[in-house]
């Protein structure tokens, strides 16, 4: 039985029956904040292709998570600027690294909130890529034992999640195997599985001075074109030990977060990246969207295609407008 019977505007007449059929809804809840720590006191610089965004000094860092807590947003990501790179990254692993003391200072200020943090080497590295350089390319086994030490110092210094970013083969078993074997059994793992060779990664590169010196990363993120090999890296990272799995970037692949949550019905994160938030908050400085408006339902959409976590530049923003609303 069709029109004029069935009238599916019925149901869209008011906002209040709007709200009691939506299917999703966006909460605070879902999101994460990506955070980056540098060296010093004082110091704030703001990252020019994100407005909004900027490097902060650890004890800048901890007035700004004030109002993150004061939002009720549940975590933060976070991500290390070093004083120095080196060819090995070793900064990335180092007890006094700038991830690991702002990993003790958000803790001891805020024990409530939960802290992932990025393991990776790119942003350590003197030239650029994610693990150690051999003969011009990046060797898959040697960067492994540097990604495990990178996770199992972030754990001792406190960190709630780790999650290993760099793509590596066998790098989820080689971090769980590491903290297994120190003492953190019961630190989650969150995989970035899916990461793609994407260009909408520039505006971050800016962010955390990690683009790759000579050559591109494609040798080790994934393939744009490619869905069913997401799934095939997110089965084996689960298979691997990961508590967690990540698709990254998320406007252009919400496809592979539908499938990679149907088919493996495990947790799912999606990160809305630097280039996407960059791209909305032009617009928006133009006049050409609204930003609120566009920032929510891009979230949505985020959230819609299947992401229990969604990471996100707009996490404080967005927890201020659903607030309000």
């Amino acid at each position: 039985m069709g029109f004029p019977v069935v009238r599916p505007r019925r149901l869209r007449s008011s906002e209040n029956i709007r709200r009691l059929v939506r299917e999703t809804v966006l909460t605070v809840n879902d999101f994460l904040y990506p955070v980056f720590v540098m060296h010093g006191r004082g110091e704030s610089r703001p990252v020019e292709a994100m407005p909004g965004v900027a490097n902060w000094s650890v004890d800048v860092c901890l007035r700004e998570l004030e109002e993150v807590v004061a939002l009720g947003l549940p975590g933060i990501l976070v991500f290390g600027l070093p004083a120095a790179k080196d060819e090995l990254g070793r900064e990335a692993y180092s007890d006094d690294g700038i991830v690991q003391r702002a990993v003790r200072a958000v803790k001891e200020h805020y024990p409530e909130l939960l802290v992932v943090t990025d393991v990776c080497l790119c942003e350590y590295t003197s030239h650029g890529h994610c693990g150690v350089v051999k003969d011009g390319a990046v060797d898959n086994d040697a960067t492994l034992e540097l990604i495990a030490r990178t996770a199992v110092s972030h754990a001792a210094a406190g960190a709630d999640v780790v999650a290993p970013s760099d793509m590596m083969d066998g790098r989820v078993g080689a971090v769980r195997s590491a903290l297994d074997g120190a003492g953190f059994s019961h630190i989650p793992v969150m995989a970035y599985s899916a990461k793609y060779a994407s260009a909408f990664y520039g505006p971050f590169r800016e962010a955390a001075g990690s683009a790759p010196q000579f050559g591109d990363r494609r040798g080790y993120q994934m393939d744009p074109a490619n869905a069913d090999e997401a799934l095939r890296e997110v089965w084996q990272d689960l298979e691997e030990g990961a508590d967690i799995v990540m698709v990254k970037p998320a406007l252009a692949y919400l496809d592979v977060i539908r499938r990679v949550k149907q088919e493996t019905g495990h947790p799912v994160a999606a990160y809305n990246v630097s280039g996407e938030y960059a791209a909305v908050k032009a617009a928006a400085g133009h006049g050409w969207l609204d930003e609120r408006r566009t920032v929510l339902e891009v979230l949505t959409g985020i959230k819609r295609a299947g992401a229990d976590i969604v990471i996100t530049y707009h996490a404080r923003e967005a927890a201020r407008w659903l607030r309000e609303s």
